[in-house]
C-alpha cells in the first residue's frame, strides 16, 4: 500500500464502513417488521428483494390461498398481489437502492486502485475526484432510497397491523450508511485540493529554478 495521508486514510475508513452498512441494508429482509406484540401476525418482515407473511390474505382480492413463509418478492406466487406488495414508493426505493449499491462497488474499486496508486501518478488526481464524485452521488441516491421508505414504509396503507410494525435495523443501517457517504467522498475531493495546489507548488518552484539555471553570470573585468 503507497503512504497515504491521514485524510486518505480516514476516507478508505469511512468508505469501507459505509459500504458494509449499505451492503448489509442491501441483502437483509428487516426493513420493515412487525414488533411482536400480535399473538399471530400476518406480515413478519420485508426487506427490498425478500418478503414474510403468515396465512397472509390480501383483504381487496376475493382468493382463497394464503401466503406463508419468505420468498423474493418477484416470486410468481405473488403475482396476484403485486399491486399490493410492490407500490410505486417501494420500487423507486429498490431503485435508489440499487443504484447507491452500484456506484459503491465502482468506488470500493477505485478506492482499491488509490490503495497502491502513487501520489507521483499524472492520473492520480483525476482518481481522487472520480472516488470523491461518486460517492456523492451514491450517498444522495441512498439518502432519497431511505427518506421514501421512512416516509411511506409504515403507512397505513400498505402492510397490514401497520400499527404493529416498525423500521427494522436494515433500514438504520441503509441510513447510516448513506450519510457516511458525504464524508468520504468529501474528503476524497478534499485530498483531490490539496494534490492540486501540491502540484501547482512543485510546477512554480521548478519553473522559478528552471528561470534561475538560465540566467547569464556576469564578471567583472
Amino acid at each position: 500500500m503507497a503512504i497515504k495521508t491521514k485524510t486518505g486514510l480516514t476516507a478508505i475508513a469511512l468508505t469501507i464502513a459505509s459500504f458494509f452498512f449499505v451492503l448489509i441494508a442491501f441483502c437483509t429482509p428487516y426493513w420493515l417488521v412487525a414488533d411482536g406484540k400480535l399473538l399471530k401476525p400476518n406480515f413478519e418482515r420485508i426487506g427490498l428483494w425478500q418478503v414474510c407473511f403468515k396465512d397472509f390474505e390480501d383483504f381487496r382480492h376475493h382468493f382463497d390461498f394464503k401466503f406463508t413463509g419468505c420468498w423474493w418478492v418477484f416470486e410468481e406466487e405473488y403475482y396476484i398481489i403485486q399491486d399490493f406488495l410492490l407500490p410505486g414508493f417501494f420500487i423507486a426505493t429498490q431503485f435508489f437502492l440499487t443504484l447507491c449499491m452500484t456506484l459503491l462497488l465502482i468506488a470500493a474499486f477505485l478506492t482499491w486502485l488509490y490503495c497502491f496508486c502513487s501520489r507521483q501518478h499524472h492520473k492520480y488526481m483525476l482518481l481522487l475526484l472520480s472516488i470523491g464524485t461518486d460517492l456523492v452521488i451514491a450517498g444522495a441516491c441512498g439518502l432519497i432510497g431511505v427518506s421514501i421508505f421512512g416516509a411511506f414504509g409504515d403507512s397505513r396503507d400498505w402492510m397490514p397491523n401497520w400499527k404493529n410494525n416498525d423500521l427494522g435495523w436494515s433500514f438504520a443501517f441503509a441510513s447510516i450508511g448513506s450519510l457516511g457517504l458525504f464524508p468520504a467522498g468529501a474528503l476524497f475531493l478534499v485530498e483531490a485540493r490539496r494534490c492540486r495546489y501540491r502540484n501547482l507548488q512543485e510546477s512554480q518552484a521548478a519553473s522559478q529554478y528552471s528561470m534561475e539555471v538560465r540566467k547569464p553570470s556576469h564578471t567583472d573585468i
